[in-house]
């Protein structure tokens, strides 16, 4: 017996493999069989519906195949470039809205205050100004339901006040010289969305215009802007685009055109199935003559760089501030029945000395995109890039300049970030939003008083009599911002002017707050004193 114990204990492991074996040789014949099924009915030539198809018909649960559909096609993109995108049906008006430069709404700019709607400024002729709704007013009902002090989310007032033109909604306002609920009846309108944030003289020659994005109605927003500054004698100009992502790119070109003579490159595009096409200046362009500066900085991207590239390759005029973003991919828009979109890279642009602004994505998207918190971390929003000391990336303009390519447009002066007037007080009553609270509630309380003043610079007058800052180290100290005088004495310029430039903005909007707001912005106060030395029209070579 012992004998046959151990004989049988020395098969046993061989028998067990023969079992396991002969289990996984089952599992691979029906997996086998499912599979070859599916391919009979799926060819092997179109591999992605295959897989679809089989997940749905073989998977161990329900699944929808639509949804898989939702979800891959994202994923599939995500392997090409990082501006190749899908955009589902329910998201496309949200995404294209604001480069259409128009929306269905009331037309009101508001903000959440403890919890309440409260109107900064009602849209110029909209539908909301037309029956009488003031700034100020406090939107406390929809509809009969009240959206004061629920807790309600802002894209939910959005919602609720947002619609097709021609439909009507129901508010119960409260305004603060009338006792009781006002109750206005607001029939719905097409309400502008303006890229041009301001357009202003600086000085008797110095204009500035500030460009958020590139829409639709950008060139026509931009060429109403210079035309009333030219009118005004303006003779140099600051064209602000920092923080501006781009957009459509023929605003663009066409805003390029305006600086530029006949025949001059704006830039180009390439693309394997695009041939090349290149946009040149075709017309006497309205700001020929203007010496110019273009600012931009980390947040300038695509359209934004193919300005100031076909600025800075003509020699035309200074580039001032950061190196942007690096975008120079072109995306052609294609529209699926279900009102869903696809948005796919098809071209490359190329500034007009040959320089693909396009910044590196070998490594994937979220590197792609932590970019500019690398950049921050290696200091190069402190000091010039040093992508400018890469030989291999330099390209020569007619003029004899010499510019860099490998990602986003280098300026030809860097302006390092602002960090003057930065302490632990500033960092802490900004991070609680308390010198924009504090402005509101002063611009709310003082309305009456402050809409006497229709320009910036009166307002910013009147109120650097008004004793701002021992008035606002009260308020945050009640917000728990313990006050201390020696980092209030560096924050103070900082913080003052903030104020002023909030309390302005909620009074004339941006007309208010720019003027104001400039005066310690670094990047426009050197770019002020380089075309008072008249360095911004066609540029010899810089030394």
């Amino acid at each position: 017996m012992k004998f046959t114990i151990q004989k049988s204990s020395a098969y046993l492991p061989l028998i067990l493999a023969i079992v396991l074996i002969l289990g996984m040789m089952i599992g691979v014949r029906l997996v086998s069989s499912s599979a070859d099924r599916s391919m009979f009915v799926y060819p092997k030539t179109d591999k992605l519906s295959g897989v679809l198809n089989f997940i749905e018909m073989e998977y161990v649960d329900s699944v929808s195949k639509d949804q898989l559909v939702e979800k891959t096609i994202p994923a599939l993109l995500k392997n090409l470039d990082p501006h190749s995108v899908y955009i589902p049906a329910k998201d496309l008006q949200r995404v294209t809205e604001p480069l259409e430069g128009n929306f269905d709404g009331i037309g009101i700019q508001f903000n959440m205050l403890n919890d309440t709607v409260v109107v900064i400024q009602t849209i110029s002729g909209g539908p909301s100004e037309r029956i009488g709704i003031m700034p100020g007013d406090r939107i406390v009902e929809i509809e009969d339901t009240v959206v004061a002090g629920v807790g309600l989310p802002d894209q939910e007032v959005v919602k609720k006040l947002r619609g097709l033109r021609g439909t009507r909604v129901k508010v119960g306002v409260k305004r603060q010289s009338i006792t009781g609920l006002m109750e206005f009846e607001i029939t719905r309108d097409r309400i502008p969305l303006y890229s041009v944030d301001v357009a202003y003289m600086i000085d008797d020659q110095i204009g500035y215009i500030k460009i958020s994005q590139f829409s639709r109605t950008t060139f026509e927003e931009y060429m109403e802007a210079a035309e009333k500054l030219n009118a005004a004698g303006m003779k140099k100009l600051i064209l602000d685009l920092r923080g501006n992502g781009g957009g459509y790119m023929d605003a663009a070109t066409n805003i390029a055109d305006q600086f530029l003579s006949e025949g001059e490159m704006i830039v180009y595009t390439e693309g394997k199935s695009s041939p090349r096409t290149n946009v040149y200046a075709k017309s006497k362009g309205l700001n020929l003559d203007t010496e110019l500066v273009v600012l931009i900085d980390e947040w300038s991207a695509s359209a934004s760089e193919i300005i100031a590239g076909a600025i800075q390759d003509n020699d035309r005029g200074l580039v001032v501030g950061r190196r942007s973003f690096g975008k120079g991919l072109v995306q052609a828009q294609t529209m699926f029945s279900d009102g869903s979109a696809l948005r796919l890279t098809v071209a490359r642009y190329y500034t007009p000395t040959g320089r693909s602004i396009q910044k590196p994505y070998d490594n994937g998207s979220d590197e792609y995109y932590n970019d500019l918190g690398q950049r921050f971390f290696h200091g190069e929003f402190d000091e010039a890039d040093s992508i400018s000391f890469n030989d291999s990336l330099k390209f020569t303009t007619p003029g004899g300049n010499i510019v860099y390519g490998g990602g986003g447009i280098m300026p030809h002066v860097f302006i390092p970030r602002d960090t003057a007037g930065i302490t632990d007080y500033f960092n802490e009553v900004t991070r609680k939003g308390l010198i924009y609270r504090f402005a509101f509630n002063y611009s709310d309380n003082n309305r009456s008083a402050l809409s006497e003043f229709d320009n910036a610079a009166d307002i910013n007058h009147n109120l650097n009599s008004r004793n701002l800052i021992p008035k606002f180290v009260e308020f945050a100290a009640a917000q728990g911002v313990e006050r201390n005088d020696a980092q209030i004495g560096k924050s103070g310029q900082l913080i003052h002017t903030q104020l002023k430039a909030y309390i302005a903005r909620n009074i004339i909007d941006n007309e208010g707050f720019y003027p104001i707001i400039g005066e310690i912005d670094e990047t426009l106060q050197k770019s002020i004193s380089l075309l008072d030395k008249g360095t911004g029209y066609h540029l010899t070579q810089l030394q």
